[in-house]
């Protein structure tokens, strides 16, 4: 039996393949790309944190290598990027974020992605029974565009995940005090917590509320699990 069907034995939720025709209204998979030296820098220079996660937006060594230049060039049409990471062991949904660009994603190994749309958020509330869950095998290079609901990866094992996340330059930094404001007449305003990322949070998920993310997503914090980790 393959992880991908262990993952639907354990789960209340049904687990896809990023194969599935459903994933084609959040993003497509990247093929015929070489981006061996990135997953080389990540497996060699990058750890997985004992507890949570570590997000870094920005990592000049992988920047300057010539796999980052072709995906500028190709998926983004030229467009400044950033290429950073994500590691860790989060296995709980906590909330969604979105942001004005796609987002590439290149699972150094494999996980879970929870996606919904942005377009169903009503009134800066959502409803996370509209979100799709995928597995994306190690490997797999995914572009997620824009209206594309998601947040961290959640694990399939007890080591944890690695993920390269590749970004409009200056997305997920902090705003200056000039560009925060009240958001006037537009709703959206309220959602957006840092330079490019719109948030919208369970109102249990302490550490996203903290940063002043908006407690929008209804009910309470789900998780997923993976075999060896069941209640």
């Amino acid at each position: 039996m393959g992880l991908l069907e262990e993952l639907n034995q354990i789960n209340d939720v049904p687990i896809l393949s990023i194969e599935d025709p459903a994933f084609k209204s959040y993003g497509r998979i990247l093929r015929g790309y070489d981006l061996s030296d990135m997953t080389a820098y990540m497996e060699k220079r990058t750890m997985i944190p004992a507890e949570g996660n570590v997000y870094v937006a920005s990592v000049d060594d992988m920047e300057c290598m010539q796999q980052a230049v072709v995906l500028r060039d190709t998926v983004y049409g030229g467009m400044p990027v950033q290429v950073g990471f994500c590691n860790g062991r989060n296995t709980t949904y906590n909330g969604f974020e979105y942001h004005k660009g796609s987002e590439v994603n290149v699972a150094v190994t494999p996980f879970m992605l929870v996606l919904g749309k942005s377009y169903d958020i009503c009134d800066n509330t959502y409803d996370p029974a509209r979100a799709q869950v995928f597995f994306v095998p190690e490997g797999s290079v995914i572009e997620m565009y824009q209206t594309t609901l998601h947040l961290s990866p959640l694990a399939v094992s007890d080591e944890g995940f690695k993920d390269i996340v590749i970004l409009p330059a200056g997305t997920n930094t902090p705003l200056d005090e000039k560009e925060k404001c009240d958001g006037g007449e537009d709703p959206e305003q309220r959602l957006l917590l840092q330079r490019n990322k719109w948030v919208i949070a369970y109102a249990d998920r302490e550490p996203l509320i903290r940063q002043g993310a908006h407690p929008g997503v209804i009910g309470k914090n789900k998780e997923l699990f993976y075999p060896g980790r069941k209640g």
